[in-house]
């Protein structure tokens, strides 16, 4: 079984602030990290690969130094990494971005599966799984958090807002992967020595990939972030006392006042 996993480098939200006078992100000196629910991903194509045997594949977009996140994922147990990386890739929206992984999984060809995580923390749209899907007409089931091979079909249990659903898709297919699915694993100090001294990225730019200039970064992008900002932080809570009667009354008066109800 051939399995290629999308992933992305995105910063260490947890440390991001916002620049007030631009609007936008300050990336310097905040750590990246691969995107949390791309981890889920990986690690869900690294059991496959250990119940059915085969290949991992991991690709992604991104600036050169999102090279560091290919050598991770290789420590992590990927048997090859693919970045796409090229100024003309850069601004790229959803769209873009998955019509870019689209050419190059097409390059890469003879693949049984492609696992994407849900979506990314610096975007939250979990956009782009389906719209990779999409470009490839491939079946796609999403928030997946089991799955399973059997016949050449995968049986997938995806989760809803009231439950789960279980969905049963011929190969080849995407799935995006939820947090739910598993527990990454840890990489070993020698698969990371490994992955830095004797394995290699593939690394193409948008000519190796025979990408059209007029679908690829800002250019391709139909849809563009004018700003970021932070919302303006609301005024103190207040808690009511006194008997329930009179905690209601109160509440009342001061929806009424404010022409709520």
């Amino acid at each position: 079984m051939r399995i290629i996993v999308t992933i992305k480098q995105v910063p260490d939200t947890t440390n991001v602030k916002i620049d007030p006078r631009t609007g936008t992100l300050i990336r310097e000196g905040v750590p990246s990290i691969i995107n949390p629910e791309d981890k889920n991903a990986l690690e869900a194509a690294l059991q496959l690969r250990e119940r059915y045997g085969g290949e991992v594949i991991v690709i992604s977009m991104g600036p050169p130094q999102a090279e560091d996140a290919m050598r991770e994922a290789l420590a992590l147990g990927a048997d090859q990494a693919v970045l796409l990386t090229d100024r003309a890739l850069a601004g790229a929206d959803t769209w873009a971005t998955a019509y870019t992984l689209g050419i190059a999984i097409k390059k890469i060809g003879n693949y049984d599966l492609i696992l994407s995580g849900r979506q990314a923390i610096d975007g939250d749209t979990a956009q782009v799984g389906p719209q990779l899907a999409e470009f490839l007409d491939l079946p796609q089931v999403t928030y997946v958090r089991e799955l399973k091979i059997t016949d050449h079909k995968v049986v997938a249990q995806r989760t809803l807002e009231d439950g789960f659903e279980e969905i049963e898709a011929p190969l080849p297919a995407l799935l995006t992967i939820t947090k739910e699915a598993n527990k990454p694993r840890y990489p070993h100090a020698a698969a990371i020595m490994n992955a830095y001294r004797q394995q290699t990225v593939t690394i193409w730019g948008a000519e190796a990939l025979g990408a059209d200039p007029q679908s690829i970064g800002l250019e391709g992008s139909p849809t563009q972030v004018k700003r970021s900002f932070s919302p303006e932080p609301r005024g103190a809570g207040e808690v009511l006392t006194g008997p329930p009667s009179e905690q209601v009354k109160s509440l009342v008066g001061r929806l009424r006042a404010k022409n709520i109800v």
